[in-house]
């Protein structure tokens, strides 16, 4: 049985929590409140923000800027564990530009300061809605994977079910997902299209 820890209880959280149990993964659910952590499915388990990760797959489903706090909590911990970055490093006081370097991404960044960990940049491409419904537009939602470790992309995979999982390429296809998931998000807040909108794979 997959194990997997979700770092995070909102929308995206919640959603990626159901999609590993709909796999039949073990999954525990890390939150500050860990009432809101318990109330996201009754079949995780529950903890605490800095109980130690029951889970060989880490998925950090919190805004870029939370990552500095994970890392200085579990920085030890990450370092034997698949680690899934779903970050769009956005600029959200102008909504017009990303905050890493044109030649890097937050997964990079991530992995830099995580050498131990096994880094995979997934999920920034799709929003909550399309994860929970399983589908856009009447076709199947597209998870797109970037990185470098081909087991850890595998690891992830097989940990989901209700989505289409899509290798992407090496964790340095992540700074072309997170412009792909800043240009769905621009558009979603500019109401070009709706929150239950998506690229997918045809």
């Amino acid at each position: 049985m997959a194990t997997i820890s979700i770092i995070g209880t909102g929308n995206m959280g919640t959603a990626i929590a159901r999609l590993a149990l709909a796999a039949g993964s073990d999954v525990q659910v890390v939150a500050r409140d860990v009432a809101q952590a318990a109330a996201v499915d009754p079949a995780v388990t529950a903890a605490p923000f800095g109980d130690a990760l029951t889970g060989d797959v880490v998925v950090l489903a919190l805004p870029y800027p939370a990552l500095d706090d994970v890392v200085t909590t579990y920085g030890d911990q990450l370092a034997s564990k698949v680690v899934v970055d779903i970050t769009n490093p956005l600029d959200f006081a102008t909504f017009d530009a990303l905050v890493v370097p044109a030649d890097s991404s937050a997964a990079a960044g991530l992995a830099d300061r995580l050498p131990g960990a096994k880094v995979v940049k997934a999920f920034n491409t799709s929003f909550a809605a399309t994860l929970a419904t399983g589908a856009v537009g009447g076709l199947p939602t597209t998870v797109l994977v970037a990185g470098d470790d081909a087991d850890a992309k595998a690891a992830l995979a097989d940990a989901i079910d209700g989505v289409r999982v899509v290798d992407a390429g090496p964790l340095r296809r992540a700074r072309e997902l997170e412009a792909v998931g800043f240009l769905q998000l621009t558009l979603a807040a500019g109401e070009k299209t709706g929150w239950d909108a998506g690229f997918v794979l045809a």
